[in-house]
C-alpha cells in the first residue's frame, strides 16, 4: 500500500534556560488537526514519550551474525592453520586432506553465491547506522486530538509491538487552539534527543503546528512530501491491535515495583534454553504469582492482589519487549495488564495520572501482529446494512468517543448490533478501541477510507465457512446456557470425515471459548483466532437459530 505525507517543514524541538517547545509537524494532505499546550507533568511526559519512540525503532527479529570477515580470514588463512594442524597430526593427514577439498568445493560455491548479499547487506546497513537513521522508522506516528485527551500511537518494525501515549487535557496547565481530528506527523530521530532536553524546572510546550494548513500557494515550495510503500502486513496488524483489545481479559493490578522486579530478573539472566516464557499464577483475592521460565524461580507480590472472579495460568512469551517500559516504571503510578491467555496478545497499561503510556504485545515476538491472529473473527459478526453502519458512524463522529451502549441508545439499534457495526470500522481503519477508558474511538487511520477487502481481512478460515455453509455440511446438536454464556455443539462434515466443534459465545455476543478436532486447532488453538469449523457453527446458530445473518460489515 502507497501512503503520501506532505510536511510543511519538520518537527522541531527547541530547548534553552527557560522552556522546551516541542513543535509536531502535521500532514497537510489531511484534515486541519492541531493543539497547543502547557505540559504540567515534565518528566513522566519525557519518559513516556521516550517509550513511544522505542516501540517505532524496536525490532527483536532475530538476525543471524554476520560472519562474512571472518570467513574471509579464515580463506586467507587456511593453508596455514592446516600446515601447522597436520604437522602434529600426520596420522590422520590423508583423511583430513580428503575432507579439507570437499570442504573447500563446497566453500567456494557458498562463498561466490553468498558473498554479494552480504557485502550488499552490510554497506547498506552501515550507511543507515551512519547517515539515515530516520529509514528506520517505517511509518510517522499518528497523533490524534479528542475533546478529552490527545494521544499517539505507533507500530514497532518487527510488528509485534504496539505504543500509544495519551495525555489527558488536565495535564496541561494551558491549553491553547485546537481541532479536533486524526493526522501524521513528521517525527525523526533527531527529534527523540531533544525529549532527553525536558526538565521540571524548564516549562514544556507541545504544539501540532496550525500553519501548515493557513499557507498560501505560494508557499508550495516549503513543503516537504514523503512516499511510503507499506506491506499489507504493517496495516492489518495495527488494525489487530483494536480487535484484540476489545476480547475479554484477565485484568492484573500490579504495583510498578512488581514489574520493576520481573524486568530486574530478566536482565541479570541469559536464558539458553526453553522454555522463555512469563507464567502468571492467578488466584482471587490472592497475591500475583509470576513463574519465569526457565529458571522456575517464583516470585510472589503481596502489594498486588488478583481480584478476578475465577483463577487462571496464563504463559506469556516474548517478555524481553517489555524491557521498553523500564525507564517509564519509576515514575509510574500504576501498572494494569490485560491477559487474553496463554499465547495470546497482551497490554500493560502504565498509569501516570492523567498521562497513560499502553504497550500491547503479540503472542510472540515472531508472531506478529498481522499473523498472530483473525480477532476480528472473536468479535460480534451480525450483519449490518449499510444505513446502519454510516448512522452508528455519524453517532460517534458528533462525539468522537462513546461506548457501544451509548452509540446503541442514541441510534435506537442493539448493542450486538451496533458493537458489529463498530467492529466493522475498526478494520476500515476508521475507528479504535480505547483500553483506557473502555470506549470507542473516532480514528481515521489513513487520510482515504480503506476499500473493503483491501487488506484482505476475510480469513481463509471464513472462506471455507461459508463452503460448509453452502453446502449444508453443519448441523447443530446443542445449546446450552450458563454463567451468561451459550455454549454451542455442532457436527460439521469435512471431506467426509465428521468433527464437532464447540464454541462459548459470552452476553456481547462474542465468541470467548471453542474446541475442534481440526488440524488447525489442534496447532494454534485460538491463537490465531477460530478454524473454520466454529466459524461455520457459529454462523449457522445465529442464522438458522436466531434468524440472523452473519458476515462483514458495509
Amino acid at each position: 500500500m502507497n501512503f503520501v505525507h506532505r510536511y510543511l517543514g519538520e518537527s522541531r524541538a527547541v530547548s534553552d534556560a527557560g522552556a522546551t517547545r516541542l513543535g509536531f509537524v502535521p500532514d497537510t494532505l489531511r484534515e486541519p488537526t492541531f493543539f497547543t499546550g502547557k505540559v504540567a507533568h515534565h518528566l513522566p511526559f519525557r519518559e513516556a514519550i521516550s517509550a513511544l519512540h522505542h516501540v517505532v525503532v524496536s525490532d527483536l527479529r532475530f538476525k543471524p551474525k554476520d560472519r562474512s570477515a571472518y570467513l574471509a580470514w579464515l580463506q586467507a588463512n587456511e593453508r596455514q592453520l592446516l600446515a601447522e594442524a597436520l604437522a602434529e597430526k600426520d596420522a590422520i593427514r590423508a583423511e583430513i586432506e580428503g575432507l579439507r577439498r570437499e570442504l573447500k568445493d563446497i566453500d567456494i560455491r557458498t562463498d561466490a553465491v553468498m558473498r554479494p548479499f552480504y557485502q550488499a547487506r552490510q554497506r547498506y546497513f552501515d550507511r543507515l547506522y551512519k547517515e539515515d537513521l530516520d529509514a528506520w522508522i517505517v511509518l510517522d506516528p499518528v497523533i490524534t486530538v479528542h475533546p478529552d485527551e490527545i494521544f499517539f500511537e505507533c507500530f514497532s518494525l518487527d510488528e509485534s509491538s504496539y505504543g500509544r501515549l495519551s495525555c489527558d487535557h488536565e495535564t496541561f496547565e494551558r491549553l491553547g487552539a485546537m481541532a479536533c481530528g486524526t493526522t501524521n506527523i513528521d517525527y525523526s530521530h533527531a527529534l527523540y534527543d531533544e525529549f532527553q532536553k525536558i526538565r521540571s524546572y524548564r516549562d514544556t510546550e507541545l504544539s501540532i503546528d496550525p500553519t501548515g494548513f493557513e499557507v498560501q500557494t505560494t508557499g508550495e515550495a516549503a513543503y516537504r512530501e514523503d512516499k511510503i510503500e507499506l506491506p499489507d502486513s504493517w496495516m492489518r496488524g495495527f488494525l489487530q491491535v483494536s480487535s484484540a483489545m476489545a476480547q475479554p481479559a484477565h485484568t492484573v493490578n500490579l504495583h510498578p515495583v512488581d514489574l520493576h522486579a520481573i524486568l530486574t530478573r530478566l536482565a541479570a539472566r541469559k536464558e539458553r534454553h526453553g522454555p522463555r516464557s512469563l507464567r502468571f499464577l492467578l488466584e482471587p483475592d490472592r497475591p500475583v504469582s509470576v513463574l519465569i521460565e526457565p529458571w522456575n524461580e517464583r516470585l510472589t507480590f503481596r502489594r498486588s492482589i488478583y481480584q478476578g472472579s475465577t483463577g487462571a495460568e496464563i504463559r506469556l512469551w516474548g517478555r524481553r519487549r517489555l524491557a521498553i517500559l523500564a525507564r517509564a516504571l519509576p515514575l509510574a503510578k500504576s501498572v494494569r495488564l490485560h491477559l487474553l491467555g496463554t499465547g495470546l496478545p497482551s497490554f500493560a497499561v502504565v498509569d501516570f495520572g492523567g498521562l497513560r503510556f499502553t504497550l500491547g504485545l503479540s503472542g510472540w515476538t515472531a508472531n506478529d501482529w498481522s499473523r498472530a491472529g483473525q480477532f476480528d473473527l472473536l468479535a460480534p459478526r451480525t450483519a449490518v446494512d449499510p444505513d446502519t453502519a454510516a448512522r452508528v458512524l455519524a453517532a460517534l463522529r458528533r462525539h468522537h468517543f462513546a461506548s457501544a451502549a451509548t452509540l446503541a441508545a442514541e441510534t435506537g439499534v442493539d448493542r450486538v448490533t451496533a458493537e458489529a457495526a463498530l467492529g466493522g470500522y475498526v478494520q476500515a481503519g476508521r475507528a479504535m478501541f480505547d483500553l483506557d477508558k473502555r470506549v470507542y474511538r473516532l480514528r481515521e487511520l489513513t487520510r482515504e477510507p480503506l476499500e473493503p477487502g483491501a487488506l484482505r481481512f476475510a480469513s481463509e478460515q471464513e472462506a471455507k465457512a461459508d463452503r460448509f455453509l453452502a453446502a449444508g455440511l453443519v448441523t447443530l446438536d446443542s445449546v446450552e446456557h450458563s454463567d451468561e454464556r451459550r455454549r454451542l455443539s455442532g457436527t460439521v462434515l469435512d471431506n467426509g470425515k465428521a468433527l464437532r466443534p464447540t464454541i462459548a459465545i459470552d452476553a456481547d455476543d462474542r465468541m470467548v471459548e471453542g474446541t475442534c478436532g481440526c488440524g488447525f486447532f489442534i496447532h494454534n488453538r485460538l491463537m490465531r483466532g477460530p478454524c473454520e469449523h466454529m466459524l461455520a457453527l457459529r454462523r449457522f446458530f445465529h442464522g438458522q437459530v436466531e434468524g440472523r445473518s452473519m458476515g462483514r460489515q458495509a
